[in-house]
């Protein structure tokens, strides 16, 4: 195999305790848990030779098998999806090309996003990892700050050099903008980072082999391991299309994702 998409799902979650599990319904009202919305998103991307839910939890895993998903059971220590997408990667003796690690929370990742990372990946054979940003538009920036006004921990920014090599990822709004009013058709100078990476199987050893350090453990973003051990960790710009990409971190974004996929149908 090529390429092996894992959908790395844990029960336990201080914002959301059994996230995986909840139910969101689209335009057709029937309701379906995150993890399968985000597993139908993994099996729609041509590149992916298979797909796999990676999960400690018995609760997730008949879920997952329940609407087809192939199930990995990985260790309950894992501390991260990278470290469980690792685990998995050695528990099932996979050695694929490259390994994508899609979290379970973003049902609303298009399968293009993948597309393109993988195919950054396979162009550029000296990349250790790599992860989608998306420019935001005004009103995704104001998501952002309305959860940061809130005292709420949502979405991910990042910034990257000109050759888009990752320089920081913050749960905070970076670069900062303050209160600048940023009109529909203006150019936003903040990144949204899509919760999505790809990685070379050494790079995930490696990884396995790195103690947390201070910005991943004050951040609680795994992908700063790799920039605080020197890897490199390619910032790959997708594009949108017309679509609206946001996770689910907390309970308040079910309505913001149950509404968006009702847009996106009619």
């Amino acid at each position: 195999m090529k390429t092996v998409i894992l959908i790395p799902a844990r029960y336990a979650s201080t914002r959301y305790p059994g996230k995986p599990l909840a139910t969101l319904r689209g335009s057709d009202g029937v309701a379906k848990p995150l993890l399968q919305w985000t597993w139908e998103v993994a099996r729609a991307v041509p590149e992916a030779d298979a797909v796999y839910v990676a999960t400690d939890d018995d609760r997730i895993a008949e879920a997952a098998r329940g609407f087809g998903a192939e199930v990995i059971m990985t260790d309950p220590d894992c501390r991260n999806g990278t470290e469980r997408c690792a685990d998995a990667l050695a528990r099932a003796g996979l050695s694929p090309e490259v390994v994508v690690n899609l979290q379970g929370d973003a049902p609303l990742t298009p399968a293009w996003f993948l597309s393109d990372l993988i195919g950054a990946m396979r162009a550029d054979a000296t990349l250790d990892a790599a992860t989608p940003v998306l420019r935001c538009d005004p009103a995704t920036l104001e998501m952002f700050r309305q959860d940061r006004r809130a005292g709420r921990v949502g979405g991910t920014t990042a910034v990257f050099d000109g050759a888009g090599r990752g320089l920081y990822f913050s749960k905070e709004v970076i670069p900062f903008t303050g209160d600048a009013v940023f009109d529909a058709g203006d150019t936003v100078p903040v990144f949204h980072h899509v919760g999505v990476y790809a990685y070379r199987p050494a790079a995930l050893a490696a990884y396995l082999g790195w103690a947390p350090g201070p910005l991943e453990t004050l951040e609680g973003l795994e992908q700063l391991r790799f920039l605080e051990n020197g890897a490199r960790l390619q910032c790959v710009e997708v594009e949108g299309r017309g679509r609206v990409f946001w996770e689910l971190n907390n309970p308040e974004d079910v309505d913001r994702i149950e509404t968006i996929l009702r847009a996106e149908s009619t």
